[in-house]
């Protein structure tokens, strides 16, 4: 057995490398966290042409100007030196660059293990870096990109009259201390060339998909509980918000939910329709220690005056509301787009304790009027990574965006927008920046390197935004569905900044709408992203209109093993589900299929067919959730199903006996413990410990 130190050194060393596992999982990403589009001209200095790429014309002249500002006079270091620059213009330039460590001036430089009887030309040969300091480390270099950093990474300054390598690092060791990266480690790195994925390994969709049913409620929402226990948050669609616990999995449990005594009740202020209602929820990151969550509905402030806001319908945007005609005997801007922030209800200083919570605002962070009674998305989620709140929102309504909203940058609608919430702004702040509510602007939005976009904005080129999650494997993976007008539905993996099309592209044809009053985007205006899955209208369903698509998660559960990582999605009328399965690993490249389903022999309540037996269709698919044990759940019309073991539906997984010895024990039951609220209230350090100490105990 190790003993107590050993054992301290062994976990610390796994969590800190679990930190780094998704920087091991690169996608194409610019440097400036957007994504890479299809160039319209070849560039003249990089050697980028061809696919997608990073760099337009503008930013090719930019970097030729800085080579030849530096007036290197050997060609081998220079042709290195201009490959190093041009590295920015490479599809996966974010990881080369590693944006999420601060702005590197130069690439990851490849630094492979080195065999010690190895030739020198050898080890040039297979180590980039050690090549890039062999032919430059004499040679002056004016502005050189490598003088931005500290010498051997240990913090010394640069000497700013320095133009060689050699005089700002002793050895090849220390500049690839600083400079390099493994290139046997599973990141990116950069060997001179542009990156390509080498995944040989062959990904195959499952063979079919086994669930259980463990409630008969209709839901529209479900969140994980924050304090990581086995409880979740529900809410329906009219206005009300339900604490649940979930059962273990092949317990014959039902989700332990009373509907008539709700979490929350909104019910007196939502408007509730066919497209209307309370639509989202999120719990701040902090929800253990301050309580704090968020509801996102519509509201009729002809029945409730403080649900008005400014109409999205105004001359900013060319839209006059006095000319809009009424839209099914609603007048525009009737209804409105709010999210609300909410405390739990009398918890004192254990809000994961709380059962209840308290139906006064405690602030409005957001309101706007809707033109139209259709397409307002309307999800709310926290991003893992940064901390804001992301806010979904459709064009607003209208065939074919008659408006063009979703390609207008001073509207809101269409768009994907980032709020920062914690940060509150003053009446005077508000109003100078012309905000719509109640929050602050990151200062890493968009807007600033396209001054056209209003500061909320993160993406735009939305038709109906329904249902995006983050990957909890890989946060870098956003990835949002968007409901399409007549022939396609389809799945966008979103970046910053990224245009993904609508209304000049349904998926990936252009678009001509029926009537435009507020005008056209042509085509060579934009750089649209396009979609990365989907499924034609004909896919689903002979009538074209019935065809809806419901965004899922990236399955990360090992109930089901051979489900791992594929990207889960669905069709809110056909019933049907598809498995998107990436390949190569990493490069962004999705190939997605239709999946059988069944319903468990032993399932808790009866699927709606013989229980064991192949399911048609699962009725009207609101939208999926996640518990804290990455298990995924389908809401639909009927009821809430689980996704289990496939071997329950007789489906086979050859990977699925060796993966259950490993597979995690299920949450504890709800309330939490005392321990887990005191480690969700003592922060990470605190809460680290307490595992150290638990896991030590275990292994002795």
């Amino acid at each position: 057995m190790a003993g107590g130190g050993d054992c301290v050194g062994f976990i610390l060393l796994l969590m800190l490398l679990l930190q780094f596992v998704d920087r091991f999982c690169a996608l194409p990403l610019c440097s400036d966290s957007r994504a890479p589009f299809t160039p319209r001209s070849r560039l003249q200095f990089c050697p980028y042409n061809g696919g997608i790429r990073c760099c337009n014309y503008a930013a090719d002249s930019r970097l030729k100007k800085q080579f030849e500002a530096m007036n290197i006079s050997n060609s081998d270091c220079g042709s290195l030196l201009k490959s190093i620059l041009c590295a920015r213009c490479d599809p996966f330039s974010a990881e080369l660059f590693r944006v999420d460590s601060g702005r590197r001036q130069v690439p990851v430089l490849c630094n492979s293990t080195i065999a010690p009887n190895s030739t020198q030309s050898n080890q040039a040969a297979d180590n980039f870096c050690l090549k890039v300091w062999t032919s430059c480390k004499d040679v002056s270099i004016l502005n050189s990109p490598f003088a931005a950093s500290l010498r051997g990474g240990a913090g010394a300054p640069i000497d700013s009259n320095s133009t060689k390598l050699s005089d700002l690092w002793e050895s090849q060791t220390n500049f690839c201390d600083a400079f390099g990266g493994g290139s046997d480690d599973g990141s990116v790195c950069f060997n001179g060339a542009p990156v390509t994925l080498n995944d040989t390994r062959t990904s195959t969709p499952p063979s079919g998909m086994c669930l259980e049913k463990i409630s008969n409620g209709s839901f529209l929402n479900m969140v994980a509980h924050p304090d990581g226990s086995n409880r979740a948050f529900f809410s329906s669609q009219q206005g009300s918000i339900f604490l649940a616990t979930i059962p273990k999995e092949g317990s014959g449990g039902l989700l332990e939910i009373d509907e008539a005594k709700p979490f929350l009740d909104l019910t007196n202020e939502v408007h509730f329709d066919t497209e209307f209602g309370l639509l989202g929820i999120a719990f701040h990151p902090k929800f253990t220690e301050n309580g704090r969550f968020f509801a996102s509905f519509n509201c009729d402030k002809a029945k409730w005056p403080p649900c008005a806001g400014r109409c999205a319908c105004n001359p900013d945007v060319n839209c006059d509301p006095a000319k809009l005609p009424p839209d099914n005997g609603a007048q525009p801007c009737q209804y409105n787009s709010v999210i609300a922030e909410f405390s739990t209800n009398g918890t004192g200083s254990q809000p994961a304790l709380a059962t209840s919570g308290n139906p006064s605002e405690v602030r409005r962070i957001f309101t706007m009027g809707l033109p139209f009674t259709a397409h307002h998305g309307g999800q709310i989620l926290f991003g893992p990574r940064d901390g804001y709140l992301y806010f979904m929102m459709g064009d607003g309504g209208g065939q074919g965006d008659p408006y063009n909203f979703a390609q207008n940058k001073k509207s809101l609608l269409g768009k994907i927008m980032r709020f920062d919430i914690d940060s509150v702004p003053s009446a005077a702040e508000i109003n100078q920046l012309g905000l719509w509510g109640n929050y602050s602007i990151p200062k890493d939005n968009p807007y600033t390197l396209d001054k056209a976009l209003l500061k909320e904005i993160w993406a735009l080129g939305l038709r109906n935004p329904w249902r995006c999650s983050f990957d909890s494997a890989r946060p870098s993976y956003f990835m949002c569905a968007d409901v399409g007008q007549n022939q396609y539905e389809e799945v966008d993996l979103i970046s910053k900044g990224g245009n993904y099309g609508w209304r000049v592209y349904e998926g990936y044809e252009p678009y001509t709408p029926p009537e435009s009053p507020g005008g056209n985007t042509t085509l060579n205006l934009i750089r649209p992203i396009f979609p990365v899955m989907g499924y034609n209208h004909s896919d689903v369903k002979s009538n074209e209109a019935s065809a809806s698509i419901t965004g899922g998660y990236f399955y990360r559960s090992m109930t089901d093993p051979c489900m791992h990582g594929s990207y889960l999605f669905a069709d809110l009328y056909a019933g049907a589900i598809w498995a998107g399965v990436e390949n190569p690993r990493g490069s962004g490249k999705f190939n997605a299929s239709k999946i059988p389903f069944s319903c468990a022999s032993d399932s808790p309540l009866s699927c709606g067919v013989a229980r064991g037996s192949q399911m048609a269709d699962l009725s009207f698919i609101f939208s999926f959730g996640e518990d804290n044990e990455k298990n995924v759940y389908i809401l639909t019309y009927n009821g809430v199903y689980r996704i289990v073991s496939p071997s329950r539906c007789n489906y086979t997984c050859t990977k699925e006996d060796a993966s259950s010895l490993g597979r995690r024990p299920p949450p504890d039951s709800a309330p939490p413990s005392k321990a887990s609220v005191l480690m969700s209230r003592s922060g990470p350090v605190t809460a680290l410990l307490m595992m150290i100490s638990v896991l030590c105990s275990l292994l002795q």
